[in-house]
């Protein structure tokens, strides 16, 4: 029996590394994306950047200027290595001919998001109640990063910070490898300069000078605000070899398949990467219709989500059909998959 695929998503890995000196791939401390392509009304892709590794996203759509804050959930994917991916996902029914549409990632868990906005229809789309906004929307606001412009092997490490907010505070730490920084030893303190964009010189801490590869964190005093690093300790003038490209993230969409029929009666069905806390209704129809416009035999809320097995009963209506619909159809988000199976007995 086939399974259908609720959005098509196209996603390609681009492991972005720039070279500075034997530098690292920057490692900021937010997620951000920038729109890549535009297909009006059918799809958007994003380009990410700075992902963390292996959480959980949802993608949101929605009217524009409300950064996708409660919008139209339309895929949920894994950051797997983390890093700068893409990302191809379907604009909704409810947002074909908008002219402008936001678009929004948030993570699962963690607090990660960002949110950006992109022209679907520029020309001849349309605008909520009818009137265009009297500017477009700003973009998302961009988040404090740095890259290691040089290194002097045990004594200091120069790096240039930029989207760094303006005369605050920070503590500058190093440490081993893969902490992140954190709780690392304190290196030296600085003020971010009025334009959110420096150069700075630390030395580097005698309990560190022999690591091979340190990490390197800059926290604000107040605000909240950080961004890390890492670095080969050892003075050089031509970069690393670039990292093995990653597999690409894995995309979670909900699907179900059959797992037993008692004839004219019940069917089960056996589900997996269903959405976190949602409620369904359960649908079905005739052969060939998808159960779309079905009967409706149950409802169920998906819980903590991931997968389930359910048991539902055969509306009076389709007893004797040969085969039936059946489909699963979230109240809210537009999620939804079908599938079929032979009214006989089976396992």
């Amino acid at each position: 029996m086939k399974t259908k695929r609720i959005f098509t998503i196209l996603l390609a890995i681009t492991f972005l590394v720039p070279a500075f000196l034997g530098a690292s791939k920057v490692e900021a401390a937010y997620p951000s994306f920038t729109i890549a392509d535009v297909k009006t009304d059918v799809s958007v892709t994003i380009l990410t950047n700075d992902m963390p590794k292996s959480y959980d996203f949802k993608v949101l759509l929605g009217e524009y200027n409300t950064r996708g804050e409660n919008g139209i959930e339309v895929a949920q994917f894994n950051s797997a290595a983390g890093g700068s991916f893409q990302v191809t996902v379907d604009i909704p029914a409810a947002l074909k001919g908008r002219a402008m549409i936001s678009i929004r990632i948030e993570s699962l868990t963690g607090g990660y998001y960002y949110y950006n906005w992109f022209w679907n229809n520029k020309d001849s789309g349309t605008w909520p109640g009818g009137t265009p906004p009297a500017q477009t929307p700003p973009v998302a606001p961009a988040y404090p990063s740095f890259s290691i412009k040089a290194v002097d092997a045990g004594k200091t490490v120069t790096i240039s910070a930029k989207n760094f907010p303006k005369s605050h505070e920070f503590v500058v730490r190093m440490g081993k490898y893969g902490t992140l920084g954190i709780g690392g030893i304190v290196a030296a303190e600085l003020t971010s300069s009025d334009t959110g964009a420096f150069e700075a010189t630390f030395p580097i801490p005698a309990d560190l000078a022999e690591k091979d590869i340190i990490a390197i964190r800059l926290d604000a005093k107040t605000g909240g605000w950080y961004a890390y690093n890492w670095f080969y300790n050892k003075t050089a003038s031509a970069p690393e070899p670039a990292p093995q490209p990653t597999p690409a993230p894995v995309v979670k969409y909900p699907t179900f398949s059959i797992a037993a029929v008692v004839k004219d009666t019940t069917v089960t069905i056996s589900g997996i990467n269903y959405p976190v806390n949602t409620d369904f209704t359960v649908l079905m129809g005739k052969m060939w219709t998808q159960a779309v416009g079905g009967i409706q035999v149950a409802e169920f809320n998906t819980g903590a989500g991931g997968s389930f097995e359910a048991t539902f009963n055969i509306p009076a209506e389709l007893v004797g059909q040969t085969r039936i619909a059946i489909r699963t159809q979230a109240k809210t988000g537009g999620w939804y998959a079908y599938n079929w199976f032979w009214n006989s007995t089976a396992n």
